[in-house]
């Protein structure tokens, strides 16, 4: 549960800001003063700081200064709620490293507005951080795969990067994008596990076959088991062949029970597979995959996303 430390001395407003941000889903451990709350602040280690300014012992300029003095205490997130409105104390709360300002009074959803605005910022914030070194790494892994199979070259290129122009479109976060960046470039990541006889047969497989080549969905979600980084992205690979029927695999999942990562994938993975040479047959003009895609709707596809989708597309090639 995401932890907030909260330095308020009025008690009423205590009480009021942590109820509110506990019925939030929000675990929140609250203090009257500043230097109680840096005393307590290396054992709570907190994704958050909101603090008032004007407080008995040490105010919160204070308390920001202790936090900051931690190794840790740099990145996490600082939210002041004051009174005050002169810009002299602004710019010394910026100088000290305050992320956000919220002047009492405050509405309450403007106070959770503020709070997961912030939250919001560190994840994407954590998430770059590491983002193209582990980008880099399941890149190479995906390119070995890739190689396995001489009729998709290129496919995850080309996947990942329709899949984020369709997300842009959707209005997707960054972090959203980032997931759905991992998920793209990993989505066949089991077909690791999946004989060349069969990725490269220039035949229709048998039922046999076909029940080989359907496993690579789970074998895919299994080789990133463990690996915590990449959990977010396993809706794309587990999920990228279930069907808006329900006809789909591994699960059967229907409508919007298939997550929404799953779900932009089948249209993107398609559409590629549709304009690229295949064993099974030779790549077919972008106009005519569209016109396929669209009797889908509905059925195989999300009707709402391959709208979208077909939309942009259709709109990016008249340029």
């Amino acid at each position: 549960m995401t932890k907030i430390l909260l330095a308020e001395d009025d008690s009423g407003l205590r009480s009021m800001i942590s109820l509110l941000l506990e019925m939030k889903g929000f675990n929140v451990i609250s203090f009257p003063n500043g230097k109680l709350a840096l005393d307590a602040y290396p054992t709570i280690a907190p994704d958050l700081i909101v603090s008032d300014i004007s407080m008995p012992v040490l105010d919160g300029f204070g308390l920001l200064q202790g936090v900051r003095k931690y190794p840790n205490g740099a990145v996490v997130p600082f939210l002041f709620l004051s009174a005050r409105s002169e810009q002299e104390d602004i710019n010394s709360a910026r100088r000290l490293g305050a992320d956000d300002f919220l002047f009492k009074p405050f509405a309450p959803d403007d106070l959770v507005s503020a709070v997961k605005s912030r939250l919001d910022r560190r994840r994407i914030s954590e998430l770059f951080d590491t983002h193209q070194a582990h980008l880099q790494t399941i890149t190479l892994l995906a390119n070995v795969i890739e190689a396995r199979d001489q009729y998709t070259r290129g496919h995850v290129d080309r996947v990942c990067d329709l899949a984020l122009e369709l997300g842009r479109a959707l209005n997707w976060s960054a972090y959203a994008l980032s997931v759905l960046e991992y998920g793209a470039v990993l989505h066949d990541i089991g077909k690791i596990m999946v004989p060349e006889t069969i990725l490269n047969k220039p035949a229709k497989l048998t039922p046999e076959e076909q029940e080989i080549m359907k496993r690579h969905v789970l074998a895919g979600a299994r080789i990133i088991d463990g690996v915590s980084h990449l959990q977010e992205a396993r809706s794309c690979i587990l999920y990228h062949h279930e069907k808006w029927d329900g006809t789909g695999y591994p699960e059967g999942l229907k409508g919007l029970a298939i997550p929404p990562e799953g779900r932009l994938l089948a249209i993107v993975d398609v559409f590629d597979a549709l304009t690229s040479d295949r064993p099974y047959h030779s790549g077919i003009p972008s106009k005519t995959a569209y016109k396929f895609l669209l009797e889908e709707s509905g059925k195989y596809f999300d009707p709402v996303m391959l709208e979208t989708f077909c939309r942009i597309r259709m709109a990016s090639e008249k340029e």
